[in-house]
């Protein structure tokens, strides 16, 4: 098979032929129809987040947004059948951990990653998910593969943060960062019913955001985020989702919050942070500040994300920027270190 393969860190990929993946009696091969090139692909490429066990070992298949169809099935898999058109949460979990038998396979005790620590992922004609009946998840009418990549992270990933906020209609809710993981928890609050509020450093993402939703707009380079938040919402707003997992959006997330609100927190740090922030602990404190984690969107919370997108209330298409090939990977993780992408890049040629 063909598959853009990381043989250096920070070096350009290389298209190349790989073994096709085998499946075991509990396992599924799909043939991958559309991969999402995510920032957290490009962090890995960077060789960041070794220090949460996350680094790749390299050579390395990236991909961990996917759509695709069943082309081979183990025999002990029940519930799915060759041809059907799925697609699998980027955190797979083993279906058997106590996380995974409460419905929290996000948490799973042995929770891998597509494309991280030895895991191959989808930037690749077919993919190999393990697990299948625990994984797979079938995709209603209508929700093709190019929108199953961008749910595969980034989407549910910012309809899961929005659920952790207990966001309730009416409310508003801060949004640190106006990439792919911003953008779909500006549509999903919207969704809700909540007023949404985007906080970006570039004026072309701030646009989009108000395209996606957000009544108001934040350009952090211009303003004081926290003043400025607090003075459109007046008062704060009641939750803030920090997608970018920096020193300076964490800060202006929890700054920007009215007394009991909710601050999430769903991007991972890079190379700066090493996943170690500060918090302004005694306004957390004395402000009644919840400080809650997100980390993608466990399975069975899937249906109600499909069912929304199903019924087009929520709409990946538009947050799509473009659709590449194999070999236009290294030149979206160069607009990714540039900051330029805006919205989804989905690999659909292989």
């Amino acid at each position: 098979m063909r598959a853009a393969v990381v043989k250096e860190a920070n070096k350009p990929l290389v298209v190349d032929e790989m073994p096709d993946p085998t499946p075991g009696p509990d396992d599924a091969v799909l043939k991958v129809e559309a991969a999402g090139i995510c920032r957290s692909d490009w962090h890995g490429w960077q060789g960041d987040w070794k220090w949460i066990g996350l680094g790749l070992e390299l050579p390395a298949i990236l991909g961990h947004e996917f759509g695709g169809e069943i082309v081979e099935l183990g025999k002990n898999v029940t519930g799915f059948s060759v041809g059907d058109k799925v697609t699998a949460p980027f955190h797979h979990g083993c279906g058997g951990c106590e996380f995974c038998v409460a419905g929290r396979p996000n948490l799973c005790a042995y929770v891998s990653v597509y494309g991280f620590a030895g895991m191959d992922g989808a930037y690749a004609q077919y993919l190999l998910v393990t697990n299948a009946r625990s994984n797979l998840i079938k995709l209603p009418e209508g929700v093709g593969a190019t929108s199953a990549a961008a749910l595969g992270c980034r989407y549910m990933t910012g309809y899961h943060a929005v659920a952790r906020g207990r966001t309730e209609p009416g409310e508003w809710v801060a949004v640190q960062g106006a990439g792919g993981v911003g953008l779909s928890a500006i549509q999903t609050a919207v969704a809700v019913g909540a007023q949404v509020i985007a906080v970006d450093i570039a004026d072309d993402k701030l646009e989009k955001a108000r395209e996606t939703g957000a009544v108001a707009v934040v350009n952090s380079k211009t303003q004081d985020v926290g003043e400025a938040i607090k003075e459109i919402t007046g008062g704060g707003a009641h939750v803030g989702i920090d997608a970018l997992g920096i020193q300076e959006t964490i800060t202006n997330s929890i700054s920007g919050l009215r007394k009991g609100g909710r601050h999430v927190q769903v991007g991972l740090t890079g190379a700066d942070e090493q996943g170690i922030a500060q918090v302004p602990i005694d306004a957390v404190t004395a402000s009644e500040i919840e400080i809650l984690g997100s980390f993608g969107n466990p399975q069975p919370k899937y249906s109600g994300l499909l069912a929304l997108v199903a019924q087009g209330r929520l709409d990946p298409q538009p947050l799509i920027e473009r659709e590449v090939g194999l070999g236009d990977v290294n030149d979206v993780f160069s607009n990714m270190s540039a900051f330029t992408t805006k919205g989804f890049n989905i690999i659909t040629t292989f």
